[in-house]
C-alpha cells in the first residue's frame, strides 16, 4: 500500500473509527495497542492510523484540539503548517483587502500544504482555488476542507504552482477568476528535518520569491509568505512588509500587495489594537503585528534612539518589533533609550504600559562575572532563575549550571552589554 492509498484507507468508515480510537493513546501503550489492533484491522491500516493519530497530537498546539483531531496531516505539512490565530489573522487582512461584495471573493492560496491558510480563508467566507504539486499534500487538503468546512468552496489543483494560471476561467466546473493570491514558498530543502535545509537565499525558494512577487502583482493583490529574517532592502517598495509573532515568538513574515492603492499612505506609528485594525495595505511600510492582541506598529523611518544610561526600567521589544527594525518606534512611545548601540534592550526611569515590549524592573546592574552573580542570589535567596541574554556569548543553561541558584524568591538575569562592556542587569517584570 502506497502513501496515497494508505491515506484514503483512513477516509473510511474503517479508518475514522481506528482514528477515534487512538486519539489519546501514548507512546508506552504503542506496542500492545498495534498488536492487538492488528488482529481486527489490515496491518497496513494501523500503521497509517497511528502514524496519524501521532501527527494529530502534535498539530494539537498549532490548531488546537477541537481542530487537529478531525484534520489530516503529513509529518512535512505539521511542520509546515500555519498556526490557527495566525492564519486567521491573515485571513482578515484578506479580508480588509477584499471587503464582501456579492459572491465570494476567490483568493488562490499556491503552495497550500495540508490547507491551514486555505480552512481559515474558507472560515472568513472566501472561495478558495489550493494549488500544491504532491498528490498527497492535495488529498489532504481536500480532506480538512470537507471536514472543518463542509459548506466552504474549496477547488484543489495539483500542479506545478508556476503552471497555474490564476485569471482564468473554468468553463467544465465553472470555477471564476482570481481575486487575490496567497503564495507561501518553500524555504527548506526537500526532506530537510527540523532546523535543518533552511534556505536562506529569497531565490532558490520553490518557486523563488521573485516569481511568487510578479504573480501577485499580476492578479493585482495579495500576500508571500517569506522568512523573518529576509534583509529589509529585498522588500520591494510596491508592498508592505509584516512580521508576526503569536505569543511572544516570531512566527513568519508577509509581504502584502494591492495594486489598486496610490503611493505610500501617509502617516504612521501604532494603531488599533483590536483583531481587523490593521488598516489598508501600505506600500513601502514595515509593520509588526503583535498576536493574540492584534496590536500592530508601522515605521517612520524614525533614527536609532539615543544611548542612556541604564535606568529603573528595562524593556525587551518583541521579536516582530525587532525584525521590523521598529524599536525607535517603541523608544519613542515610552520616552526610553538603548542601553547600547547594539543591543536592542530599551531603558528609561519610569514605566509605561505597551503592547510592544516586555517591562523589567531593574535592582542590579553589574560588571560581568558568574562568581558576582552567585554571591548575590545566594544572598537574595534566588531559587528560580530567568535568564535572557542579547550580545553574550554565554548559554543560560551554563549560567544556572555554575550558579546554582536555591531559595524561595525568583529574579530575571540579563547577559548583555551596557555601552560596550559585558555586563549583568538583575531584575523582575513590572
Amino acid at each position: 500500500m502506497n502513501d496515497l492509498d494508505s491515506f484514503r484507507a483512513l477516509l473510511t468508515e474503517e479508518g475514522r473509527e481506528l482514528l477515534a480510537a487512538l486519539r489519546d493513546h501514548t507512546p508506552d501503550q504503542e506496542l500492545a495497542l498495534a498488536s492487538r489492533l492488528r488482529r481486527e484491522h489490515p496491518a497496513g491500516l494501523v500503521s497509517a492510523a497511528l502514524g496519524q493519530a501521532r501527527l494529530r497530537q502534535r498539530a494539537v498546539a498549532k490548531f488546537g484540539a477541537e481542530d487537529a483531531y478531525r484534520m489530516f496531516f503529513t509529518p512535512h505539512g505539521v511542520e509546515q503548517a500555519t498556526r490557527r490565530p495566525v492564519a486567521e489573522y491573515r485571513a482578515r487582512r484578506f479580508r480588509e483587502l477584499l471587503p464582501a461584495s456579492g459572491g465570494p471573493a476567490r483568493v488562490a492560496d499556491l503552495c497550500c500544504g495540508i490547507g491551514g491558510d486555505a480552512v481559515a480563508l474558507l472560515r472568513a467566507g472566501f472561495a478558495v482555488t489550493a494549488v500544491d504539486l504532491d498528490p498527497l499534500t492535495c488529498e489532504v487538503v481536500r480532506a480538512n476542507g470537507a471536514a472543518l468546512v463542509p459548506d466552504g468552496s474549496l477547488e484543489v489543483r495539483q500542479e506545478d504552482v508556476t503552471a497555474y494560471s490564476p485569471g482564468h476561467t473554468d468553463a467544465t466546473d465553472g470555477t471564476e477568476g482570481t481575486d487575490a493570491l496567497f503564495t507561501d514558498p518553500a524555504r527548506r530543502t526537500s526532506g530537510a528535518a527540523r532546523g535543518r535545509g533552511r534556505i536562506f537565499d529569497p531565490e532558490a525558494y520553490s518557486p523563488p520569491l521573485s516569481w511568487a512577487l510578479e504573480a501577485v502583482r499580476r492578479v493585482g493583490a495579495g500576500a508571500v509568505k517569506i522568512a523573518p529574517g529576509i534583509p529589509h532592502e529585498l522588500v520591494p517598495d510596491d508592498f508592505e512588509a509584516e512580521w508576526i509573532s503569536d505569543g511572544g515568538d516570531v512566527k513568519e513574515a508577509v509581504l502584502w500587495h494591492d495594486g489598486r492603492t496610490a503611493a505610500t499612505h501617509p502617516g504612521s506609528g501604532s494603531e488599533g489594537a483590536g483583531p481587523g485594525s490593521t488598516g489598508a495595505v501600505r506600500p513601502g511600510v514595515f509593520r509588526a503585528t503583535l498576536l493574540p492582541s492584534g496590536a500592530t506598529l508601522t515605521g517612520r523611518g524614525l533614527p536609532d534612539p539615543e544611548v542612556r544610561k541604564v535606568g529603573r526600567y528595562l524593556y525587551e521589544p518583541d521579536g516582530a518589533v525587532i525584525r521590523a527594525h521598529l524599536v525607535a518606534e517603541v523608544a519613542e512611545e515610552l520616552g526610553a533609550g538603548l542601553i547600547d548601540p547594539t543591543i536592542a534592550y530599551l531603558t528609561a526611569d519610569e514605566p509605561r504600559p505597551t503592547p510592544y515590549a516586555t517591562c523589567y524592573e531593574i535592582t542590579d546592574e553589574l560588571p560581568f562575572g558568574l562568581k558576582r552573580l552567585k554571591a548575590l542570589l545566594r544572598e537574595r535567596e534566588v531559587g528560580t532563575l530567568t535568564v535572557k541574554k542579547r550580545g553574550s556569548a554565554v548559554e543560560p543553561e551554563e549560567v544556572r549550571r555554575r550558579v546554582k541558584p536555591k531559595g524561595p524568591n525568583a529574579a530575571t538575569v540579563f547577559l548583555t552589554r551596557v555601552a560596550g562592556a559585558p555586563a549583568m542587569l538583575i531584575g523582575r517584570p513590572c
